[in-house]
C-alpha cells in the first residue's frame, strides 16, 4: 500500500481548547476541541483514508481486506484483527479529570477490551503547565479512599512541570491527569476505558456532575510511588532515537535536517509517522504523501523501505 493519511476525528471535551486549530492546523469547529484522533479502529470512531485511490475507506475495512499486508502476521498472531494502537493529539485548555486505566487482564474481564498503556510527547505548553503523574509518596488504599471522601486527593499527587519535547510513559494503574495549557501527542493501546476518580466537582454542559468510577478504580490503582514515567532519550539528528520500547508499542524520535531512508524489511508490523515539527514527503514503492506538523501517516507492514524527503522535520515513529 502507498503511504496512507486519514481524516482526523475531532472530539469536543469539557476541558478542550483551540490549539488543535491554531497550532496544528486542524479544521476545528468548536473552542472546546480537546482531541484529534489521528489513527483509530475503535468501534464508532473508525479512521477513514483521506488520500489516493483508497480515499473514503475505513481503517477496519483495510484490515479486513488484507490483514497480513497491513498489520503483519506477527501482529495478527498477538492481537487478532484489531488495530492495537490509538494515535491522538490532545489540547487541554483546562485540567483533565484525575484518572487511571486498567491493565489488560482487568480490561478484558470487565470490558472485553485491551488495557491502556500510553505515552505522551509534549508539543507545546504554557508557562508553569503541569502534569499529574502518580502519588508523591506511597499511599494506602484506606488513605486514598479517605482523601476522596474529604476532597483532598490533590494533596497526595505528584505534580510534574513540563517543557516542549518532554516525554512520559504512563503504565496502567498509574493515576494521572493532563494539566491546563498542554498540547501533546499521545500513543496508546487501542482502548477507550478510563476510570475517572476526581473531576474537581465540575459540571458538564447540561449542569450535571460527570460520572466517577470510584469502585472500579480501587482494584486497578497502583498505590506505590514509582519514578518510572519520565522518558530520557537522545536527540541525535538524522537518526532514529529510542524513546519507548514496551510490549505494546515502540517509539523512536526522528529529527531530520535532510532526506532520510529507512529500511523496514526487518520491522514485522505497520509503522506510524507522527509529524511533530516541520514538513516532508514520505515515499515508498507504491506512492508518496506530503505530511506536516500535526499530521500522521500509516505505512503498511508489507513495505520494504521508505524515504522521507525534507529540509527539516521531526517525527515520532511508532511500530510494535
Amino acid at each position: 500500500m502507498y503511504p496512507l493519511k486519514f481524516h482526523p476525528i475531532l472530539k469536543e471535551r469539557l476541558w478542550g481548547g483551540k490549539k488543535l486549530g491554531s497550532v496544528l492546523g486542524k479544521e476545528i469547529e468548536s473552542d472546546i476541541t480537546g482531541e484529534s484522533w489521528e489513527l483509530s479502529a475503535v468501534s464508532g470512531d473508525d479512521s477513514v483514508v483521506s488520500n489516493g485511490p483508497l480515499a473514503g475507506t475505513a481503517l477496519s475495512r483495510l484490515i479486513q481486506d488484507d490483514p497480513v499486508a497491513l498489520l503483519g502476521q506477527e501482529i495478527i498472531d498477538r492481537f487478532g484483527l484489531e488495530f492495537p494502537i490509538l494515535i491522538k493529539f490532545i489540547d487541554a485548555s483546562k485540567d483533565l479529570s484525575i484518572q487511571l486505566h486498567p491493565n489488560d487482564q482487568l480490561a478484558r474481564e470487565r470490558h472485553n477490551s485491551f488495557g491502556k498503556t500510553e505515552m505522551w510527547y509534549i508539543m507545546d505548553s504554557d508557562k508553569d503547565a503541569e502534569l499529574i503523574i502518580g502519588f508523591e509518596t506511597d499511599v494506602t488504599k484506606e488513605a486514598y479512599v479517605q482523601s476522596l471522601e474529604h476532597n483532598t486527593i490533590t494533596d497526595l499527587l505528584h505534580y510534574q512541570k513540563v517543557n516542549k519535547g518532554d516525554t512520559f510513559f504512563i503504565n496502567t494503574g498509574k493515576i494521572h491527569a493532563i494539566g491546563a495549557g498542554i498540547l501533546l501527542a499521545e500513543i496508546q493501546q487501542t482502548s477507550d476505558i478510563t476510570y475517572r476518580v476526581y473531576d474537581f466537582n465540575r459540571k458538564d454542559k447540561n449542569g450535571a456532575l460527570r460520572e466517577l468510577h470510584t469502585e472500579l478504580a480501587l482494584d486497578a490503582i497502583d498505590f506505590e510511588r514509582k519514578d518510572d514515567f519520565y522518558v530520557s532519550y537522545s536527540k541525535t539528528r538524522d537518526a532514529l532515537n529510542t524513546m519507548v520500547d514496551s510490549p505494546y508499542f515502540k517509539t523512536n524520535y526522528l529529527d531530520l535536517t535532510t532526506n532520510f531512508s529507512q529500511d523496514l524489511s526487518s520491522v514485522m508490523s505497520f509503522v506510524i509517522y507522527m509529524c511533530v515539527e516541520g514538513k516532508a514527503t514520505i515515499v515508498n514503492e507504491d506512492g508518496e504523501v506530503d505530511i506536516k506538523k500535526g499530521e500522521t501517516v500509516l505505512i503498511s507492514a508489507d513495505t520494504e523501505a521508505i524515504q522521507i524527503l525534507t529540509k527539516g522535520a521531526s517525527f515520532l515513529v511508532v511500530d510494535i
